[in-house]
């Protein structure tokens, strides 16, 4: 497979397209222990919901690190050409013009929303660890007011709401017909090189 992944035309390496479904499966584990009981189905969702939620947290650490080391953070980063181009989408101008990118604004608006979701999922997640009894470490709420709790709780919460927001809004622009081609690409490496400006 490596020596297919610098030919012309692989928009999306075996890697990324690992972690993208590993981080998938993840966030689909997690919004289905999280909410599946609040809807009135009954399983035993906590053991399911932690679990996943530490794999998550590893591969954000690990894809943090890819990213940084291996693809830089340039790619993905908002930048003015961006700006520009929401502008335009919104007087209903085209951006052929702006300079070529391999992510378009939007890609990296919602790249950016899932990231800070994420981090604050994984953040209250992890404090939240220390309220369950596991085989590595018994459980301690009281190094947490409540109140603390309750900020915790919220926070949790309404990260999750919002990064379903986010995976709905995904899916619903993943299958239009006018960007199957980036789902393609994340399914079989093959794609779109450019997202805005010039030639794919």
């Amino acid at each position: 497979m490596s020596d297919r992944e610098g030919l012309p035309g692989i928009r999306h390496k075996l890697a990324e397209r690992l972690f993208h479904w590993l981080m998938a499966a993840s966030v689909v584990a997690l919004l289905a222990t999280a909410f599946l009981p609040i809807v009135g189905i009954r399983f035993a969702w906590l053991p399911l919901h932690w679990t996943a939620g530490v794999a998550l947290t590893l591969l954000v650490l690990v894809h943090i690190g890819r990213a940084g080391l291996v693809n830089g953070l340039a790619a993905m980063s908002p930048r003015g050409a961006d700006l520009v181009e929401v502008g335009r989408a919104v007087l209903g101008r085209p951006a052929d013009d702006l300079a070529p990118a391999k992510y378009d604004a939007f890609q990296k608006g919602i790249h950016v929303a899932v990231l800070l979701a994420v981090l604050v999922l994984v953040a209250t997640g992890l404090a939240m660890l220390v309220k369950i009894d596991t085989s590595l470490w018994k459980r301690d709420p009281a190094v947490l007011s409540d109140l603390s709790w309750g900020y915790i709780y919220v926070a949790h919460g309404a990260a999750a709401l919002v990064l379903l927001f986010l995976v709905i809004l995904h899916v619903y622009f993943a299958i239009l017909p006018e960007h199957r081609a980036f789902l393609r690409a994340m399914i079989v490496g093959r794609g779109p090189a450019l997202a805005r400006g010039g030639k794919s």
